[in-house]
Order: C-alpha cells, then structure tokens, then sequence
C-alpha cells in the first residue's frame, strides 16, 4: 500500500490521480488532499477518500470546507501556507503529488523533499523556477522525481534500461494547439474561450492558454534540460497534431525510440505513481488504422513568440526562467479576464525579460525574488 499526497486535488491531474486511487484501492491511500479554491470538489474528495488532513488557500474557504463535510469525517482542516507544507511533509506519506498551479508548487515540492518524500512531479514550473537547487536536494536527500507530464513521462520510457551516454537528443511533441493553422495577424481577435478549446488533451484554463501560445511546450523544454541533464540545443520541439506519439528519443546509431498512447493524463499518472509497475488502467490503445497517418512538421518560433522565448531562458538560465515564468502567468491571467489580447502575452513576457539583470548562479531567496519583481513588473506593464 502506498500513501499519497496529493497536492492540487481538484484539478486536472489531481482528479485523474484520484480515479486511479480508487481503481486500486488495495495499491494506494489518499492521507493528505491540498486544493486552493474548489471547496465543493474538495469536500466531495473528503467523503470518498477520507485523508486525515485536507489543506485549502486561506481561513474563509477552511471555515467552508468545514461546513460542507461530515460532523464524522475525522479529517483535520488546515489552510495557507502552513498547512501545504504540512500536507506535503506529512508522516504517513510516502509520495507526494505536486499538481498544483503555477509557481504555487515550489515550495511543498522541496519541502517534500527535504522531508524525504518520494514525488511525482506534475507541476512543471518547480524545475522551471529552481531545477538546479530542487534536483540537487532530491539527490542529496535521497528522493526519487518521477515525472507525470505526458511528454517527460514519455523520454523517462523511452530512457529505461539504456546508457544516458548513447543519447544523441529528445524530442518533445507538441500538438500545436488550436492556432496551429491561424495567421499570427488574427491572434489580436483570439478570445479566451477560443483557446481554452484544446484539439486533443482535456486541461485546466491555464494550461490550456500555455498550449495555444505554445508556451506550454516551451516550459517542458526547459523542465526536461533539468529532469534529463540536457543542454538546449539537445532539446528539440516537433508538432505532432494527432498526439499519440507523447515523445521520442534519439540514440547516437540513428535510432529513435517513441512512446505512444491515447491523448489521456491517466497512463503518465499511473505510471509515475506505480512505478516500476504498469497498472492495468484498462485503456485502449490508439487505433492505428483508424488514424491513418502521423504527421510532424517544425514550430513557427515567429509565430510562436513563447516558445522562443522560453528557449532563450532556458540557454540563459539563473532566475531568467523563474521570469519567464512568472511574468506568463500574470499575462495569461490577465488573457483570461479580458484584459489583455492573446497577441500581448509574449510582449510582456518579452518586455520584463528585458528588463530583467539575470543572476547566474541564483539561490533560492534569488529565485524567489525574482519572481516576485517579475510579478510586479508584469502588472505595470499591463495597465
């Protein structure tokens, strides 16, 4: 039996971590649930999975959460950051699943692993903002990172049972998202609802507006030079529209070993929380005939500013990542409440990097920092 935290419970990858607990429940116990503002989800998670602590953003939405549950539950109620970190450092644990959103997910990831957690890692922007200092404290405590983001899931496979020396590059595939065929001159009219409508994979908002911009792929490139000790220039991006090929590698004799699957969280989630075992999920695999064809074809990097930026941090380093990061997440924010158009997302992203003095070698309080200035900076440049 292995006990889970799982952190970020109510979105996307959470519930999906969620269904597979529940199809094995003699393989895996739910003892500790974070969420931010789902408390109706929330509570729902409770009834069924009875963790022993359950954490939420701040006292209001804790005071509801207790309201919504059962006199009898026996859960214990936390909220704020005390109660993640308690969640992610919680005795009875054995792996922690980081699904929170965002730059959110730093901090209960590396506090996991000082604890000595095992984790499964979905929240890309942990390695994004710290992948030096956050790989360097899982080695030293011992801990075990097993990826869930289908694409790194996909290298960590096609990696297994051969020398890292052979490796000649990876290749994460992108689907390339809905504007794959719109002209960059139409990007002004884009509305959020127009974005969030992803051709292949069912994702939370922010995701979904980081795979339209192809940022999402971008923030994978560089998570992926950090899980795989990779440079950037051994990194390549490929557009794969039907999203059944999750990612390849290639070996220095000219092979390429490719992970397939169906456009579903549910393989790479099971996979890292079960690993080194294959769960049977009883999901089909990809009808090859029905599909046809598998078709490949390059980036626009003009077109698709983000990417091109996040390359540029990723060869850049120090706390121009942490940046990136965080000056993309105010602009999706502010996409997504109308405020800004889709063509302005990378203009900020753009205009704060520059603006940015990087620090080489950050440490934390250096990452940190400058996310929060980057923060800042963002908002100005918004009004």
């Amino acid at each position: 039996m292995k006990n889970l935290s799982v952190l970020g419970s109510t979105g996307s990858i959470g519930r999906n971590t969620l269904k597979i607990a529940e199809m094995f429940p003699d393989r895996f116990s739910i003892k500790a649930l974070a969420a931010a503002n789902n408390v109706a989800e929330l509570a729902l998670q409770i009834d069924k999975f009875s963790p022993e602590i359950a954490v939420v953003l701040d006292k209001e939405r804790a005071l509801e959460l207790k309201n919504r549950i059962s006199s009898g539950s026996g859960v214990k109620i936390l909220h704020g950051e005390e109660g993640y970190q308690i969640a992610a450092t919680y005795p009875p644990t054995d792996m922690v699943v980081t699904a929170m959103v965002g730059a959110a997910g730093l901090m209960p990831t590396l506090q996991a692993i000082d604890a000595g957690k095992e984790i499964a890692l979905a929240n890309k922007e942990t390695l994004v903002m710290a992948g030096e200092i956050v790989m360097k404290a899982a080695v030293e405590n011992g801990v075990t990172i097993l990826p869930i983001d289908s694409e790194h899931s996909a290298i960590f496979q096609c990696l297994e049972g051969h020398r890292t020396e052979d490796v000649d590059k990876i290749f994460l595939t992108a689907s390339g998202g809905p504007f794959l065929k719109t002209p960059a001159k139409d990007f002004i009219t884009i509305k959020p609802e127009d974005a969030l409508n992803h051709p292949t994979w069912e994702m939370g908002k922010k995701i979904s507006i980081d795979s339209a911009s192809l940022m999402n792929k971008g923030l994978e490139v560089i998570e992926a030079k950090y899980f795989f000790n990779m440079s950037p220039d051994r990194i390549d991006v490929i557009i794969h529209p039907q999203s059944v090929i999750h990612s390849m590698v290639s070996y220095k004799d000219g092979s390429v070993i490719a992970q397939l699957g169906i456009p579903d969280m549910k393989g790479a989630i099971a996979y890292a929380i079960s690993f080194p075992e294959r769960l049977d999920l009883k999901q089909p695999i990809p009808d090859f005939a029905g599909i046809g064809k598998f078709t490949f074809e390059q980036p626009d990097l003009a077109k698709f500013l983000c990417l091109s930026l996040a390359y540029q941090a990723c060869k850049t380093g120090g706390t121009l990542p942490a940046v990136l990061n965080a000056a993309n997440e105010i602009a999706v924010d502010a996409f997504l409440n109308f405020r800004i158009p889709f063509n302005r997302i990378p203009e900020i992203i753009s205009s704060v990097m520059e603006l940015h003095s990087t620090v080489s070698s950050p440490a934390l309080g250096d990452i940190l920092e400058a996310d929060r200035w980057a923060r800042e900076k963002s908002t100005e440049a918004i009004h």
